[in-house]
């Protein structure tokens, strides 16, 4: 057990040594995983007629998920019941703002700069990870 201890010690220090911005696209990876397996799940249990309410509760239960994983080991903010309120509120405003971004971009990449719809899609994620990574340091999790 104490062996357990001192690896998950480590390994917990050394996640901490890395820079915050490839701490973000890591924890971002997990959470659209875990957020895509639970759009096939909700898909597999509903049915394919209901992709848009599995959709939606997927974004709902992965929100909280993802919420809870950026707070923990990304930005490591503290707080009362409250500030964790105040905090996934905002959250949710900087996904809106991402998905705005996201839609925007998509458009300009393909519309205008006539990019094929499958680069311009990656190129748009590109500025939107990089947009919600300022978001929701300096805005959702903005340390006190």
């Amino acid at each position: 057990m104490k062996l357990i201890l001192q690896i998950f010690l480590t390994v917990w220090n050394f996640w901490f040594t890395l820079p915050d911005k490839i701490r973000f696209v890591l924890v971002g990876g997990f959470n659209a995983t875990v957020s895509y397996l639970m759009y096939v799940g909700f898909v597999l249990w509903f049915g394919e007629g209901k992709y848009w309410m599995s959709m939606t509760l997927a974004w709902i239960f992965s929100s909280f998920i993802s919420f809870a994983t950026q707070k923990i080991f990304v930005f490591q903010t503290k707080g009362k019941f409250a500030d964790w309120v105040q905090e996934y509120i905002k959250c949710v405003g900087v996904w809106i703002v991402a998905y705005l971004i996201n839609v925007v971009m998509l458009e300009i990449f393909v519309r205008i700069a006539g990019i094929n719809v499958y680069p311009a899609q990656f190129l748009a994620i590109v500025c939107t990870t990089v947009s919600s990574y300022i978001l929701f340091k300096y805005f959702a999790f903005r340390k006190k």
